[in-house]
């Protein structure tokens, strides 16, 4: 499960490196409480939508890069460390700018994570034929505060970030604004709605984890007890055991490759804990990122393989390099968050004989450096859980059949408007709208055309005819569900 971590970001995020090229600064920005919005929605005029952006107060050029059809810019704006106390410093955070129209509506993407600074569209900013602000998730490198104040890392202050990105934003782009995200993006895209109901028209949340009740995780296992068919699950099950069966020629193998890059293993405390939680990761690897077909690529055979084969395959799903310090370090953030708010899963093992495991799936603690502090808010997800349950509106939830994730997916009460959960069968954590059954593909299709007031009249009287209003790029629309850390959504 930390595989999903260690893949680096699912669903749509490149980690880009950008130079810094002359940033053009306007001043900093007006200090805010965490209060709803009350922009103006008229455009600002303006020869040059470039001109308009950095007139924001706090916002500057890092680069604009040509892309035909769209102006497309790296920006980074001014943010208060602490919404609460804005005063108390502030520091930078990434922004790109899909710019396509003043006169389209705008999608607000984050994947939780990093901000990939290529250019590329979310799902629903194609559905609209749409503009995409995306953003960096606070205390992720480069937009994180020095000295980092790691208590100012948790959903309400992310969710404000959001919150002032948008009222800086929408006196330029005065349409209709979704807000999406895939994984912890999906789940930060929740958040949001729930801290700042009145700011988007809707919300699109992909593959969106919803752990209410942290110590509760049999969901989980019985995910795994019946996901795909028997013969695979039989085949991971076989390949995970002989891993930890084989632990001392593959740990020797471990520590030449280790030695050889350069890993350490500081963090987590020993090679052996590293090892063990790769190994542990391996079944909900496949399972995040593969799909049943996949398992032809399954050693079927476990006991008698090779270690070269064993050691291939768990690294090929599950990456070795994750619980080095090196691999870890990236994504502390997220363990952070995952110790302190969000919850982690936890999942037995029930095909392994006791005496091969000697650490169990360890808990976020052992993922973030010792030297900062993590304490556990356990009402949290249980806010968030019961808000979406009976507050929610023009909300919609897709989820992958085989995902594991969506073993804890969010669901509806009677208080929810306009709201949906659909599973799209046989996929995994890169599902998306365009993969569920034809029905509930149009109909996800014609409310988020509503929700951006961009469907037609035709839509509006038949759901059945709402497809995407612009054409597939095939470099925009690319969908790259890159490893990132199993035990990360």
């Amino acid at each position: 499960m930390r595989k999903a971590l260690r893949w680096l970001l699912a669903l749509t995020v490149l980690i880009g490196t950008v130079g810094t090229a002359g940033a053009a600064t306007a001043a900093q920005p007006e200090a805010i409480s965490g209060t709803k919005s009350t922009t103006s929605t008229t455009s600002s005029v303006s020869s040059d939508i470039k001109d308009q952006l950095l007139a924001i107060p706090g916002m500057s050029l890092i680069q604009e890069k040509p892309y035909t059809g769209y102006r497309y810019f790296v920006l980074d704006y001014t943010q208060p460390i602490d919404h609460r106390r804005p005063s108390k410093g502030t520091f930078q955070q990434r922004i790109t700018v899909l710019h396509k129209d003043v006169s389209r509506p705008t999608v607000f993407f984050t994947s939780g994570y990093f901000v990939s600074t290529n250019p590329g569209r979310s799902e629903p900013t194609r559905i609209v034929d749409g503009n995409q602000v995306s953003l960096e998730y606070r205390f992720f490198t480069p937009s994180r505060p020095e000295p980092a104040d790691w208590s100012k890392l948790d959903i309400w202050q992310a969710a404000s970030d959001q919150h002032r990105v948008f009222r800086a934003l929408k006196p330029i782009y005065a349409k209709k604004w979704l807000s999406t995200g895939g994984s912890k993006g999906g789940m930060t895209a929740t958040y949001y709605e729930r801290f700042y109901p009145r700011d988007m028209d809707g919300v699109v949340a992909y593959v969106a984890p919803n752990d209410v009740v942290n110590k509760e995780d049999s969901a989980y296992d019985r995910f795994f007890a019946t996901v795909g068919t028997k013969e695979c699950r039989d085949r991971l099950n076989a390949v995970q055991r002989e891993a930890l069966v084989r632990r001392e020629p593959l740990e020797k193998r471990y520590a030449e490759y280790a030695a050889a890059e350069g890993f350490t293993f500081d963090t987590i405390g020993s090679l052996d804990k590293a090892y063990e939680a790769t190994v542990l990761d391996y079944v909900w690897g496949f399972w995040q990122y593969s799909l049943l077909a996949d398992c032809e690529s399954i050693p079927a055979d476990a006991k008698n393989a090779t270690d070269d084969d064993i050691w291939t395959s768990i690294d090929t799903i599950a990456g070795f390099s994750f619980y080095t310090d090196q691999g870890l370090e990236p994504y502390t953030p997220y363990f952070y968050q995952a110790g302190t708010q969000l919850g982690a899963p936890t999942i037995v093992f029930p095909h392994i004989e006791k005496q091969y495991v000697r650490y169990g799936y360890l808990p976020p603690r052992h993922f973030v450096p010792r030297d900062i502090p993590m304490r556990f808010q356990p009402g949290a997800m249980r806010d968030v859980d019961t808000w979406v349950k009976h507050r929610a509106n023009q909300m919609l939830f897709v989820y992958g059949q085989n995902d594991p994730w969506g073993a804890e997916p969010f669901r509806l009460g009677k208080g929810a408007k306009d709201s949906y959960v659909f599973t799209a069968p046989g996929l995994n954590h890169g599902a998306n709208v365009a993969g569920l059954v034809p029905e509930q593909k149009a109909l996800a299709t014609a409310r988020i055309l509503d929700w951006a007031g961009v469907a037609s009249a035709t839509v509006q009287e038949n759901p059945s005819a709402a497809k995407p209003l612009a054409t597939y790029d095939a470099k925009l629309d690319k969908r790259n569900i890159e490893r990132e850390p199993t035990l990360r959504p």
